[in-house]
């Protein structure tokens, strides 16, 4: 039976250090991605193709009045259903042996579908230029530093983390330390929770909350979208049982561009 691993993020330990926006960077060898300063102490408005992971810092007001900051580190959530998986026509977004989610440079066309339809929104386009000048663009996000765990190492991420907020490991002894810590810190934090949404079949990067995810930026109930369901799941085996692989793929392109291009989704699986 396949061990599926999985990463904790109990954000009520973490003290946002950012270590772990400076370790994936390090590790992944990513180049520098600024941006304006737009007066907060959060560096990034999201992940990008070149920010995998970052901290987002939350102005919160507690139920006693008091002012607190919530942290949260932010990252490919790496669903167990995911909608990035579905809709990539060219099977460049798979999963791996330890049930996370990666891609496959080679196989990558930089059609966006992944993109326009995360329901997390952690996955961007990175642009590149060949020897003859050529631009094209491949699918960013968090690898769950796959190389690292194929040679027995934690991920970057949480191998910095001196505050235990991000712990890695099998996934069942991962959702049970949850459930303890939930346990452990509802005194403090009334509204604490364990966000690992089922609308995506659960995700190998779940939290322990202090708040309701909607307050950290999260969307309460993600889904994967209904299209990308039926074509992955229903229309594209058919599809390809009745006409071939060849036939079937030139249509598959067709429809694709038509069900994942972002203006013709339907909105409401898409709560962020």
């Amino acid at each position: 039976m396949t061990t599926i691993f999985a990463k904790l993020v109990d954000v009520t330990r973490c003290d946002g250090c950012r270590a772990c926006m400076v370790a994936c960077k390090n590790w992944n060898d990513l180049p520098a991605a600024p941006e304006e300063f737009k007066g907060s102490y959060q560096s990034h408005d999201k992940c990008n193709a070149f920010n995998w992971n970052m901290l987002t810092f939350t102005e919160h007001e507690a139920e006693d009045g008091r002012f607190e900051w919530l942290f949260r580190h932010s990252a490919c959530m790496h669903c167990t259903d995911a909608a990035c998986v579905k809709v990539c026509p060219e099977d460049a977004l798979h999963y791996t042996e330890f049930g996370t989610v990666n891609t496959n440079y080679d196989k990558c066309v930089g059609c966006g579908y992944c993109v326009q339809n995360c329901p997390f929104s952690v996955i961007e386009l990175a642009k590149y230029t060949d020897e003859n000048g050529k631009e094209y663009e491949k699918a960013q996000k968090c690898t769950m530093c796959i190389d690292r765990l194929r040679e027995d190492m934690m991920p970057a991420c949480v191998n910095i983390c001196h505050m235990d907020a991000l712990v890695f490991g099998d996934k069942e002894e991962m959702e049970a330390m949850a459930l303890e810590r939930l346990a452990q810190v509802k005194d403090r934090y009334p509204n604490a929770n364990i966000y690992n949404p089922i609308g995506v079949d659960g995700t190998q990067t779940f939290y322990l909350l202090a708040e309701p995810p909607s307050v950290y930026g999260l969307p309460e109930n993600p889904k994967v979208p209904t299209s990308a369901t039926i074509w992955k799941d229903y229309a594209q085996p058919l599809g390809k049982a009745m006409l071939g692989v060849t036939t079937m793929a030139v249509i598959g392109g067709f429809i694709s561009n038509k069900l994942f291009n972002k203006q013709g989704q339907e909105g409401g699986d898409h709560d962020e």
